[in-house]
């Protein structure tokens, strides 16, 4: 037996699904789930009923790899995946969350805040024995109409802005490599933003799999460790 999102410990379980609440609600015609890893896992294996992401999984701009995909992209995206603006998304990877957190955020950032998280995924799934296939299902098109949500985004323009800005910090969830500079990823620069801190997105999920995002406390002690008390406004990158 699994236990809920609500036991754990999250400051805000309702952005989280657990496997078990997941698989109780398999064949709801209103839930949407979406495999955020690439599509040559996804082929290998996934959840019943879920669908793969047939471009970019970071759901970047086809023309312009560093930035998100546009209104127009995302829109005809999502009605492939046959997402109604009304639908009930859960995102899962098997990458310790850092896919399905991103195609979590796209959507948020155009105005889908009814997306959950499948905390642990594929990982926790499958060693669970749930149901999974390597069938892709046949999904109705929808004509999905998104509305960009700009609070939610840090530009350019005021991200220089709040360099060294008093109330503002810059959150480096960057590998420790990307962090020193020793590892460049390939980019013309390397380095950090100056006056950012640092925690790696790996150390927000349990080292052990299945992956798991850890409880509010201990998150909130590791972010004012490191600089991040909960009243400052916090840029991620």
């Amino acid at each position: 037996m699994t236990s809920s999102t609500s036991d754990q410990g999250y400051a805000h379980p309702e952005l989280l699904a657990d496997t078990g609440w997941l698989q109780e609600r398999l064949e709801e015609p209103g839930l949407r789930i979406i495999d955020c890893d690439p599509m040559e896992v996804y082929r290998r294996a996934h959840i019943r009923g879920a669908v793969g992401i047939p471009v970019n999984h970071y759901l970047k701009d086809a023309g312009d790899s560093v930035h998100v995909m546009p209104p127009d992209q995302f829109a005809e995206l999502m009605g492939k995946l046959g997402v109604e603006n009304d639908t009930t998304v859960v995102t899962y990877d098997a990458s310790g969350g850092l896919h399905a957190a991103r195609v979590w955020w796209v959507l948020n950032y155009y105005g889908h805040t009814d997306v959950k998280v499948l905390n642990g995924g594929w990982t926790k799934w499958f060693a669970e024995g749930r149901p999974s296939t390597w069938e892709t299902p046949q999904v109705a098109s929808t004509s999905y109409r998104p509305g960009a949500n700009p609070d939610i985004l840090c530009s350019l323009d005021y991200g220089k802005a709040c360099v060294e800005k008093e109330g503002v910090v810059f959150l480096d969830v960057r590998s420790q490599g990307e962090w020193t500079g020793e590892n460049s990823r390939s980019n013309s620069r390397s380095g950090r933003i100056p006056g950012a801190v640092h925690l790696e997105w790996l150390d927000l999920v349990t080292r052990d799999e299945p992956r798991v995002f850890k409880p509010a406390a201990e998150l909130r002690a590791m972010l004012a460790e490191v600089g991040v008390p909960p009243e400052r406004e916090v840029l991620t990158y």
